[in-house]
């Protein structure tokens, strides 16, 4: 996957229309996007070099391998989602939910656009803030790939006018993310989807 973004309730990926993904998604609609913090780059690196596609395609055949077991190539560990088939990575600090609404090939004929519903969104404990409606920024370094590097965040540059929390400067920095209540099985679930549920992580 090249890009994901998440407007209100609508997450857009952006992905090669040759791999396994795409197929995927077309056929089997559950998903989660599991936002990685920048200390599990060398987990996302050791998935690079694979795909779930065989035969590997032609283009890909000189640098990529075929691994049905991904989670266990990473060395990360799987977990039951609530809403969707598709499991989660425990690992990862925030794991969202989601049905693939539509997915489909761009013109240019090597990507394809995927669209798909947010259902459930799942924080550790400790970017949960108090209110359990808002995440910790100032507690997060989600990991980021910039033009095939793997870089991390540095302290925040500013905020926009439409910012409803603190700079993320001071310890109680937080991001919106919705209404929630207490729920059963995590510290807390949303009263509607999307839901948030703050999960343990390992």
């Amino acid at each position: 996957m090249s890009s994901a973004w998440v407007l209100g309730r609508t997450a857009v990926l952006g992905l090669g229309s040759e791999g396994q993904t795409f197929q995927n998604l077309t056929q089997r609609p559950d998903c989660v996007l599991n936002y990685a913090s920048a200390s599990l780059w060398p987990q996302v690196e050791r998935l690079a070099p694979l795909t779930g596609r065989s035969p590997v395609p032609a283009a890909k055949v000189a640098r990529f391998r075929f691994e049905p077991d991904k989670f266990g190539a990473a060395g990360l560990t799987p977990v039951a989602s609530e809403l969707v088939k598709a499991d989660r990575v425990s690992e990862c600090p925030i794991q969202v939910e989601a049905r693939v609404l539509d997915a489909r090939p761009l013109n240019t004929g090597d990507a394809s656009l995927v669209e798909a519903a947010v259902l459930r969104v799942h924080v550790h404990p400790e970017l949960a803030a108090p209110d359990r409606r808002h995440v910790r920024v100032a507690e997060w370094s989600p990991l980021f790939y910039v033009f095939r590097h793997y870089v991390g965040s540095g302290e925040e540059l500013g905020r926009t006018f439409r910012a409803t929390t603190p700079r993320s400067a001071t310890a109680t920095a937080t991001a919106d993310v919705g209404d929630v209540v207490v729920g059963r099985r995590s510290v807390v679930d949303v009263i509607d989807a999307p839901a948030v549920n703050v999960t343990p992580g390992r």
